[in-house]
């Protein structure tokens, strides 16, 4: 199998993919998330928002975490409007999201066309507690359908899946792990093709080849384009990966 990593801005990118040219739509956009008010939310780098305090690792910030909440919806809705465009009948969507944004993100994916399915919980064992309160242990998958499911594949996926974050060789600071990415992208067709806009340190795209799919990637940092790189070569031999360089 093969992956196009074409670095530059998401939305300018999947306007140029053609139509039904991807079968499936897995991704983590920058949630815009981590605060109760506007200016917390966009007043502080990913790091700061997403990292421990005190962590002992300095991984890289990552760009598009300074959206407040209605023009969150209002981009959001537009990249999901573009890759149901480029993605086939049947296809699914899958957003990861946060609890404060999952509300807004099952709009967006309604709004853009996709028949909204279900939200699939990632329980995190290793996850922050709560002085006084509920510990924070979930992430959420809002999933949907363009048309409907294919009945005909025999497939049954789980309804849930429990998972730390990586900490050997953590390259991203919201980094998932390969394991969870292996089972979502079954639901690509064998042979297919996974659409992820956000790229990030390449996870989606690493599950999606050990899985026998195709994968198209958007990265815009160019730094973690750069680590994507990597870890999807890692993957393939030289003469096996197409490159596209930066959106003109």
């Amino acid at each position: 199998m093969n992956y196009t990593l074409h670095r530059g801005d998401a939305l300018t990118v999947l306007k140029t993919l053609p139509d039904e040219s991807v079968n499936a739509v897995i991704t983590d956009p920058p949630y815009n998330s981590g605060g109760r008010t506007s200016s917390d939310r966009t007043g502080r780098t990913a790091r700061t928002k997403y990292a421990t305090a005190g962590s002992a690792h300095d991984l890289q910030n990552f760009p598009g975490e300074n959206r407040d909440q209605r023009s969150y919806r209002s981009w959001l809705t537009a990249l999901l409007t573009e890759a149901y465009r480029a993605a086939t009948e049947h296809s699914v969507a899958m957003v990861f999201s946060d609890w404060r944004q999952e509300p807004t993100t099952s709009d967006a994916l309604q709004m853009a066309g996709w028949t909204w399915s279900g939200t699939i919980p990632w329980i995190k064992p290793a996850s922050r507690p709560r002085k006084g309160g509920f510990k924070q242990s979930a992430e959420f998958i809002i999933w949907g359908v363009k048309g409907s499911l294919d009945k005909n594949r025999d497939l049954y996926l789980p309804g849930h899946f429990i998972a730390s974050q990586p900490r050997k060789d953590r390259v991203h600071i919201t980094q998932k792990p390969v394991e969870i990415m292996q089972q979502l992208v079954q639901i690509c067709p064998e042979g297919g093709t996974v659409l992820d806009p956000f790229t990030g340190s390449g996870s989606t795209g690493v599950a999606t080849l050990r899985e026998g799919r195709q994968f198209v990637g958007v990265e815009l940092s160019a730094h973690y384009a750069d680590v994507a790189e990597a870890r999807l070569r890692a993957e393939l031999t030289q003469d096996d990966f197409v490159l596209a360089g930066p959106e003109a």
